[in-house]
């Protein structure tokens, strides 16, 4: 009879993934949800209510308008998820038609040519905080069968959606690296590399301290993921000071070049040499360190391959605009590319292999850079139409998206709007992204100890979820109120 610990690895082991298609059908729920927030705030302000609530008020809304729904379409509603995006669209559409019909402007005429604030790149932040969001979600929800086993991560071939939220991570982390925010360093770049390897000891201990207390607990774990000692922490590491080696020695812009070019020759390696053979059919682990954690290791170059894709997307996105006809631009070019890489893909897919995870070649650097260029490109979407209903309705008080330039923008305005960044939960899992991800991590562990997560109900499942994501996600609230950022590194 199988012990609980072999239940539990059986239960994440020897999946396939789903399709191509309902990955990317995810990618319309956020950016719905965040419209859907802008609206019931904007609604709130024409009804004669006064911005902003109190902080309490302000985080419940947050936490029932973006956290919930994320959580219950990875669950309960994820047979239904096109039925839920489709009646979002249709609520949002009629609520943006009634303001608009409402508070008609002159204003309208002009909003293509009209200037936002670019302070910073919302939709950039709002990416990395739900990468990191569905990332917390996911890692404690495949534990639990109300967790469709199609969205975990695949075994060999395959794309789950877990998958993608791997790869994306690395990309997030590459979109606002210093040299995507054409940051000016001082010091050489022998110096930069020094930084970089310096920088990264948090992720090196965070990895350590896994490996020491999977090991010790007897926690269940999938050892063709990885590798019996390598984790993603160490993946993180690795492809951070990786990259900035190569960044050092070529040129920044020239990191696309750089991604195929490594991307590329993976591949190669991998179809010419016993490499692939060694990673899927050899179950071997005796011969050393590579040989135990050969997933692990090999992988790692595929990671840097979207790390230097990522830093690409980051200097096109982050370069100065103020215009929203300039944006509207930049998100019908990452739409076309993204179109272009999915052709790509199912060419490759169709003539070299398929999608792997565990190997991170070629396809999956692919599928991974065209589906997070996708799903920027829907949050920037979101963001337009936010500014354009700040626009007609006259409220800009809605955190996380463009301000619109004002003529006159008063100081008191100016100060209001800095306030309702400050009550916002995209600000404040952005504010400390590591701890959020450490938090989680810990308190998945923690839960899998309280928690029979095998034989929960559908209910109880549920509820343990949205309870985990609510300590989460208040503790990095209470944190931002507090305006701490730990970060002492």
């Amino acid at each position: 009879m199988s012990s609980p610990r072999e239940l539990k690895e059986a239960f994440v082991s020897n999946l396939n993934g789903t399709s191509l298609g309902e990955v990317a059908l995810g990618s319309f729920l956020a950016p719905l949800c965040l419209i859907s927030r802008g609206l019931v705030l904007i609604l709130y302000h024409l009804g004669k209510g006064v911005l902003p609530l109190p902080w309490i008020a302000h985080f419940v809304l947050d936490f029932s308008m973006i956290i919930l729904p994320l959580v219950l379409s990875c669950t309960v509603l994820s047979d239904i998820l096109h039925l839920v995006i489709l009646g979002l669209a249709v609520v949002c559409g009629a609520v943006l038609c009634y303001i608009y019909r409402t508070k008609r402007t002159t204003a309208v005429k002009s909003f293509f040519q009209s200037r936002v604030q670019c302070d910073q790149v919302p939709f950039v932040t709002i990416f990395r905080v739900l990468v990191n969001v569905k990332t917390a979600i996911s890692i404690l929800a495949v534990d639990f069968s109300v967790f469709p086993r199609r969205y975990a991560k695949t075994e060999t071939y395959g794309t789950g959606v877990m998958d993608f939220g791997v790869g994306a991570y690395v990309l997030a982390n590459a979109l606002v690296c210093p040299e995507a925010r054409r940051k000016e360093v001082s010091g050489s770049k022998l110096s930069q590399v020094v930084k970089q390897f310096m920088s990264v000891w948090p992720l090196v201990i965070l990895g350590l301290a896994r490996l020491v207390s999977v090991k010790m607990s007897g926690y269940h774990e999938h050892v063709s993921e990885y590798g019996v000692h390598w984790n993603f922490f160490f993946t993180l590491a690795i492809v951070r000071v990786g990259a900035s080696v190569l960044l050092a020695l070529f040129p920044v812009n020239r990191s696309w070049l750089l991604a195929l070019l490594i991307g590329g020759l993976y591949q190669v390696t991998l179809e010419m040499s016993g490499l692939k053979y060694s990673i899927i059919h050899n179950d071997d682990r005796t011969g050393g360190f590579l040989q135990a954690n050969k997933e692990g290791v090999s992988s790692v170059v595929g990671y840097i391959a979207i790390y230097m894709a990522g830093v690409q997307i980051g200097l096109y996105i982050m370069r100065p605009r103020t215009q929203v006809k300039e944006w509207i631009r930049v998100i019908w070019n990452l739409l076309l590319v993204s179109a272009v890489l999915y052709t790509t893909l199912v060419l490759c897919q169709a003539s070299v292999e398929r999608v792997s995870r565990r190997m991170a070649n070629l396809p999956f650097c692919l599928w991974t850079i065209a589906q997070s260029m996708f799903f920027l490109s829907c949050l920037a979407t979101a963001d337009v139409i936010l500014v354009f209903m700040k626009t007609v309705s006259g409220c800009s008080l809605v955190s996380s998206s463009w301000y619109p330039c004002r003529k006159e923008a008063s100081a008191s305005e100016e100060k209001m709007e800095k306030k309702v960044e400050g009550l916002c939960l995209i600000q404040a899992v952005n504010r400390n992204q590591l701890l959020f991800f450490m938090l989680a991590n810990l308190l998945t562990g923690i839960t899998n100890v309280l928690v029979d997560t095998f034989n929960s109900s559908d209910y109880i499942s549920v509820c343990v979820l949205l309870s985990y994501m609510f300590i989460n996600s208040f503790a990095m609230y209470i944190l931002h109120l507090m305006k701490i950022t730990v970060k002492f590194w």
